[in-house]
């Protein structure tokens, strides 16, 4: 399975920064030791056009040339540098990249599911980044997927309908910036379980939202996955399946106000992967939030992810064999 990554490009935080910027590099040494089937891959930057499929162009243009105004930049979290720039950009790459690796864009074969290590930056809306995101690496992806979709139609005048993406964000916060850059776009559903009283406080109305009381348990949780995915079944007929697997559900986690057990965020992902496997969607896969008190508990829940993420890849393997 390949996982696409970018934590070489290091932002430069100041000290005490609440961002745990190392959890990338764990991660990737960790599945390189207990996961050999993962084969890593280094994520290319996406473009300014590309970017400006989900943002608008002004807005990519100030990140790019740091000229975005200083309460911008508080709200994004993050100081303005240059590693951030190109940092940003290539956390959308990992998504597009493994969205085509997934689907078997750019003529490979189909792998049906593929990863970002990072990612899952959902809190950037059109005209501005939050809440440490800056560019939505899935809404880059789901665009630009459309498009490269698009010009794989066998004929010039085909007017098959375009490609249908169902972004399912289980990060414990809402993503609230996907929601508003696909608010009046109907080939695109924006699935969010989140908690209610969690960031960010001010939400946005995505196709289907979930709001968890805090202390939420696995029952309860799994519950509400369960009928989550049976009303996007019931609404939308996805080609892509973009998933944000958040760590930050964690009973460990600092921010998240949930209680969910490293058991019950293995069965979140492997509903999820198991929903996409049934019906044949490729799958892209990106990490979201973690903000343990313990960093090794984000790491471990992010760990289980991958290995769920590689039993789904090897049968999506024994379905193309001959």
């Amino acid at each position: 399975m390949q996982a696409f990554y970018a934590d070489h490009f290091v932002l430069p935080l100041p000290d005490g920064h609440r961002f745990p910027m190392g959890k990338y590099q764990r991660l990737r040494d960790r599945v390189a030791l207990e996961l050999p089937q993962l084969r890593p891959g280094v994520a290319l930057p996406v473009s300014d056009g590309e970017l400006a499929l989900a943002h608008e162009p002004a807005y990519v243009q100030a990140v790019v040339d740091g000229s975005l105004g200083a309460a911008a930049m508080r709200e994004i979290g993050f100081p303005w540098s240059a590693a951030m720039v190109e940092r940003s950009r290539r956390s959308a790459g990992a998504t597009v990249a493994a969205a085509r690796v997934a689907m078997g864009l750019g003529g490979q074969p189909a792998e049906g599911i593929a990863a970002n290590m990072a990612g899952g930056t959902h809190h950037a809306s059109a005209a501005k980044g939050s809440g440490f995101c800056v560019f939505n690496d899935a809404a880059v992806a789901a665009r630009l997927m459309q498009v490269e979709h698009a010009r794989q139609r066998p004929e010039p005048g085909d007017r098959r309908l375009p490609l249908q993406v169902a972004i399912i964000d289980l990060d414990v916060h809402q993503g609230n910036g996907t929601a508003s850059i696909f608010s009046r776009d109907p080939t695109v559903f924006t699935l969010s379980i989140h908690g209610q009283k969690n960031f960010p406080f001010r939400k946005e109305a995505s196709d289907l939202d979930v709001d968890l009381p805090d202390g939420c348990r696995d029952e309860a949780y799994l519950q509400a996955l369960e009928l989550a995915l049976d009303e996007l079944d019931r609404r939308f007929s996805p080609g892509l399946v973009i998933y944000l697997a958040g760590a930050d559900p964690h009973e460990g986690d600092r921010l998240g106000r949930l209680k969910l057990s490293w058991d019950g965020l293995e069965a979140r992902d492997r509903r999820v992967f198991d929903w996409a496997f049934q019906r044949r969607i490729p799958l892209a896969l990106a990490m979201a939030g973690g903000y343990g008190v313990n960093i090794e508990d984000t790491v471990q829940v992010q760990v289980n992810t991958f290995r769920a993420a590689l039993d789904y890849w090897r049968r999506y393997q024994a379905l193309a064999r001959p």
